[in-house]
């Protein structure tokens, strides 16, 4: 992937700049402000931009906007020190494909990214945890016209909204990974999102996801 790391802390930048090209990524560019960062996402397009949100100036949750007003496309991942849940809420509110702490080990770190590629969430299971908890306490039936998903796909997005990989999901309802990516795509149109944790708080939020208890049992393998 092409990335674009964004962060105020030039030792920080290069010691993920060092990680990324080892791993066989190229970084395009490297800013240290949330302004910066907004100017060099559309002139470098991108692939991926790694973005602190800690930033003098514009911060990274209004670069994060930005970037993803103009460039929907482009996958953006926040590396923050912030375990705030106002910051993750508000963060997959706008459209993050991830959120990640800079705590997070870099084995971890790598294997997330390349998740990306893969179409999953960059985000932990811990994490993908709060979001649930967070979002289950606020959410109402609201209208839930605009998501007439299938029971197959209530499931997956059930399994997705734990912190499952596709493959993962693939495997538990015996399904072929190219499969669960398909009916990912439907959920994703039919909820109006922009990425899986959007479509997992959204489905949460709406009520769409039962009682929001963890899954315990092996799903059905029908479809």
């Amino acid at each position: 992937m092409r990335v674009l790391v964004a962060d105020d802390h030039s030792l920080f930048r290069d010691g993920i700049v060092s990680l990324l090209e080892a791993a066989g990524h190229t970084v395009v560019g490297q800013v240290g402000d949330g302004e910066a960062a907004v100017r060099a996402a559309a002139e470098l397009q991108p692939d991926l931009v790694l973005l602190d949100l800690a930033m003098p100036g514009t911060d990274g949750l209004q670069a994060l906007a930005s970037i993803k007003a103009v460039q929907p496309s482009v996958k953006v991942v926040i590396l923050t020190v912030s375990a705030e849940d106002g910051d993750l809420y508000q963060a997959i509110r706008s459209g993050a494909d991830g959120y990640l702490l800079k705590n997070l080990t870099s084995v971890d770190l790598m294997e997330m990214l390349n998740g990306l590629e893969r179409g999953e969430a960059a985000i932990t299971r811990a994490t993908t945890a709060r979001l649930m908890e967070g979002f289950a306490g606020e959410r109402g039936r609201g209208d839930s016209g605009m998501a007439h998903l299938t029971d197959r796909e209530l499931e997956i997005l059930r399994w997705v909204a734990e912190g499952h990989s596709n493959k993962a999901i693939g495997q538990r309802l015996s399904i072929s990974e190219n499969t669960v990516k398909y009916y990912m795509k439907n959920i994703l149109q039919k909820l109006g999102a922009r990425n899986r944790a959007e479509a997992a708080s959204m489905a949460i939020r709406l009520g769409l996801l039962g009682d929001g208890k963890p899954l315990t049992s092996h799903p059905s393998s029908t479809g």
